[in-house]
């Protein structure tokens, strides 16, 4: 099948679309739509200091990646890239690996934090204490990347969640009647303490990240997180996932419905205060790596700062 823009063989069929692309069409694509949502929510500004949240999976390889072929010409912007080490056996070591390849690759400072010094404890770990390991390696990593950014000077988190990691997200959120987390999900302007997150690939779907990393020549190692399944995510992906092979653009569907309604739920503002333990900005009196943190019996996070 030929491109739709050009005669060269075509490498992919976007069914949401109904276009068939080249390699060269296609990475336009991913491209141009990286490049918009970085205006249509000033995801990066001048001078600005972008901390890259880089696991060595698909889809933070190409964030890296894109950012920077995009601002390859911008000296005023920088990059630096910090990996979570949240200790997972047989499977954590080898994106790690990945990542310094890239990061030296890209001339990319790179700097490594891990659950096991940070928290004195590791996800393997907890995960023999606890039935669903996936929300305390998600608070952790959070309130993690928040303090290592905010103490490197970053002014912006860019991690790499793309379109289906998205809509995940938003159906998690809505099936759980978390309004709060609704309302924190768009793009918003800097609060004291937190770091704004970025995610200039919520746009792409997740084949089309993995195809630009293999068109791009970027390692893209196979397989996902032995965790992953106990999570709710993992069974709103496939219910998610079987809606979309039947009515091609579900997915963009949910994104922009989402996108329209944002503005209404913003009227109900929930503001940030600081957790009574370490300091770190949350919405109660305590944050959530504290409660878990405290909920296995170790030490308070204030006491933490002596490991970093």
């Amino acid at each position: 099948m030929k491109c739709g823009k050009c005669e060269k063989e075509a490498i992919i069929y976007q069914r949401y679309s109904g276009m068939h692309l080249c390699s060269y069409h296609f990475k336009e694509d991913v491209e141009r739509k990286v490049k918009r949502n970085i205006r249509k929510y000033s995801m990066i500004g001048k001078g600005e200091k972008i901390a890259v949240a880089l696991s060595g999976g698909k889809d933070s390889s190409v964030l890296l990646y894109v950012l920077k072929r995009i601002f390859q010409r911008r000296r005023d912007v920088e990059f630096i890239a910090i990996t979570i080490d949240e200790g997972i056996a047989g499977y954590r070591d080898a994106t790690i690996e990945i990542a310094k390849r890239l990061t030296e690759r890209l001339g990319v400072e790179h700097l490594i934090f891990s659950f096991r010094e940070e928290y004195g404890i590791d996800l393997d770990e907890i995960a023999s204490k606890q039935e669903y390991p996936c929300s305390f390696c998600g608070v952790f990593r959070k309130s993690l990347l928040n303090r290592k950014a905010k103490s490197l000077g970053a002014n912006k988190i860019a991690i790499g969640h793309n379109l289906d990691d998205e809509v995940q997200s938003i159906m998690m959120n809505y099936l759980r009647g978390d309004v709060q987390r609704l309302v924190r999900f768009m793009p918003e302007k800097a609060k004291e303490g937190f770091i704004p997150r970025i995610k200039p690939l919520r746009d792409i779907p997740e084949e089309e990240v993995k195809l630009y990393g293999r068109i791009n020549e970027l390692e893209i190692k196979e397989g996902r997180c032995p965790y992953a399944h106990l999570s709710l995510r993992w069974e709103i992906r496939e219910m998610i996932d079987e809606f979309e092979k039947k009515h091609p653009g579900t997915k963009y569907s949910i994104l922009r419905g989402f996108e329209k309604i944002s503005a209404l739920m913003r009227k109900d503002v929930f503001e940030l205060s600081e957790c009574k333990i370490c300091g770190e900005p949350c919405g109660k009196e305590i944050c959530k790596a504290c409660e878990y943190m405290r909920g296995m019996g170790f030490e308070p996070m204030n006491s933490f700062e002596s490991r970093s």
